[in-house]
């Protein structure tokens, strides 16, 4: 499915070759698959991001997607947690992926969702079906999420969501999510890191060892081709 390709790439951290790339991301906006408002919508996120200078794209990405758990595009982040069932299920999923001769970069996670896209882009239509019914709930979260919180980013999630479910309403979702403590703030994310701090024998780390920053999730790029 080509708009799960566009889809992929449009969720994946903005790399600078992207905005060479615009015209085939507008194009891939046309899809006929999509309802005229919805082909709408997707054109203007892509005109919105590449009318902007790279460093302010990769930032506001950062902003959403990498600071705080609640918005991660790690799937098994959501599922799993910190449970050690976590990496037999990155192991399982790997296994599905080589199956089928799609091989990852070094750097990817199996469990990144513009990768789980890229995967479904290439599989028969009732497979994807089937996958994205079970990580519906994830997709509907995260685009309640991004609605609460006026990310442009909400358009891309909402079209994942009326493509797993074939309908869209988050409105019970959107009444619980603005309920949530927004763990994306300094506060939420230095309360974060104090608890996940490495120690080194008994001694607590002085305060001049601070965390480093985070890298982004996935960090390795899709190439932003959208065409097959």
């Amino acid at each position: 499915m080509k708009l799960l390709k566009l889809i992929a790439v449009l969720l994946d951290y903005p790399q600078d070759d992207l905005w060479a790339h615009a015209d085939e991301l507008r194009e891939a906006c046309a899809d006929p698959a999509l309802s005229p408002a919805r082909r709408v919508a997707l054109r203007g996120f892509v005109d919105d991001l590449v009318a902007q200078e790279p460093m302010a794209a990769q930032e506001r990405w950062l902003g959403l997607f990498d600071r705080g758990r609640a918005m991660s595009l790690l799937l098994f982040e959501h599922i799993h947690g910190e449970s050690r069932d976590r990496g037999q299920a990155m192991v399982d999923l790997l296994a599905t992926y080589r199956g089928h001769g799609f091989e990852l970069g070094v750097k990817q996670l199996p469990d990144y969702l513009p990768v789980v896209l890229e995967y479904l882009s290439l599989r028969p239509v009732e497979e994807v079906r089937d996958w994205l019914s079970h990580v519906a709930h994830i997709l509907e979260l995260l685009a309640a999420r991004a609605q609460e919180r006026g990310s442009p980013y909400a358009v891309l999630l909402e079209t994942l969501v009326e493509t797993a479910a074939g309908k869209l309403d988050l409105a019970a979702l959107r009444t619980r999510v603005a309920s949530e403590e927004r763990d994306d703030t300094p506060e939420a994310i230095d309360r974060v890191w104090e608890e996940e701090a490495v120690r080194f024998g008994a001694e607590a780390p002085g305060e001049e060892c601070n965390p480093p920053t985070r890298l982004p999730s996935g960090a390795k790029r899709i190439e932003p081709t959208v065409t097959p």
